[in-house]
């Protein structure tokens, strides 16, 4: 079947030097052809992070073609009415734009110490929540008694224009692959390489027709960091310190770093393994690098991805 690939960008840590350099990157983006942003979920850190519903808010704001999403909220470390009221507002002022991801919440991350969470309920608290979630955009008026939540006669309005706004489920593992079955418009990747999303996508296929469910062939996504350069550049030290500490992975093993060409042949390894949707985080440090790293994406990358895979039209 013919899927349509997209490539959007991302961002964990906030690299730029000014406000000034993020919105000129904003801008960028939305010139540039790029799909979609994505923000990263975290609440508690010493570095600069930006909040992530605030932050789609502001670019809603700032353009008028691009999307945007979280890859992902967390959803177990928040309230689910005010983040549906979140979304379905987002999703209203930005005419549909808004691609929300949900997932449970790294278990590295340090909000359940700061914050006094208990990380051994976050899966089961994100599949209520998500029910939750998922009934308030349909427009329901919620009785519901659960573990973790109890509501009585609650709705929100406006209700997100998407009629079906997607809900895109991150994780690996097991109980995330059901999660997405029974909850899930679409699966993300986060630092999964191209054999685990193989065997990921294949497993939640196998869930979804299980559970009488259709999940379309281009909802499947991963995701990498890149950068037009050397390992030796300037910066990229810290960055790879601050990947492997986010994630216990080698980011020389993860990161894409060369040409175009490199870029390029890491896509289509994750498009063999059945992705269609990308975020590409650029390995950039400061205004001008990450503009500069962007630029190249856009300019010389896109119009490859745009030649190799053709968009396809598809039936309603």
């Amino acid at each position: 079947m013919a899927r349509n690939i997209a490539v959007g960008v991302g961002l964990m840590e906030f690299p730029f030097d000014t406000t000034a350099g993020f919105w000129r990157w904003v801008d960028l983006c939305e010139t540039g052809g790029i799909d979609s942003i994505w923000q990263t979920d975290r609440l508690v850190s010493r570095q600069p992070i930006l909040e992530c519903m605030t932050a789609l808010a502001a670019i809603a704001g700032r353009t008028q073609r691009i999307k945007f999403g979280v890859n992902v909220v967390s959803v177990a470390m928040r309230d689910p009415v005010l983040l549906a009221k979140q979304c379905a507002t987002i999703d209203v002022l930005s005419e549909g734009r808004l691609l929300p991801g949900f997932g449970i919440g790294s278990p590295r991350g340090p909000e359940w110490t700061a914050m006094h969470l208990d990380a051994s309920t976050r899966g089961r608290r994100t599949d209520e929540a998500l029910e939750i979630i998922a009934r308030l955009w349909a427009g329901e008026t919620l009785d519901y008694a659960g573990r973790h939540f109890t509501l009585t006669g609650c709705s929100i309005a406006p209700v997100p224009v998407q009629p079906d706004l997607p809900m895109w489920i991150g994780g690996s593992s097991d109980a995330a692959v059901r999660r997405t079955a029974r909850y899930g418009t679409g699966w993300q990747a986060g630092p999964e390489t191209p054999a685990t999303v193989g065997s990921v996508i294949a497993a939640i296929k196998a869930a979804v027709a299980e559970a009488g469910r259709a999940i379309d062939e281009d909802h499947y996504g991963a995701a990498f960091a890149f950068r037009f350069g050397s390992w030796d550049d300037a910066g990229m030290a810290k960055v790879a310190a601050s990947y492997q500490a986010r994630t216990g992975r080698d980011a020389r093993e993860a990161f894409a770093v060369g040409d175009a060409a490199t870029v390029l042949s890491r896509l289509a390894e994750y498009v063999d393994a059945g992705a269609s949707k990308f975020i590409l985080r650029p390995a950039a440090q400061g205004d001008a690098d990450m503009l500069a790293q962007t630029q190249r994406l856009v300019e010389e990358v896109l119009p490859q991805v745009a030649a190799r895979w053709p968009r396809v039209r598809k039936a309603a």
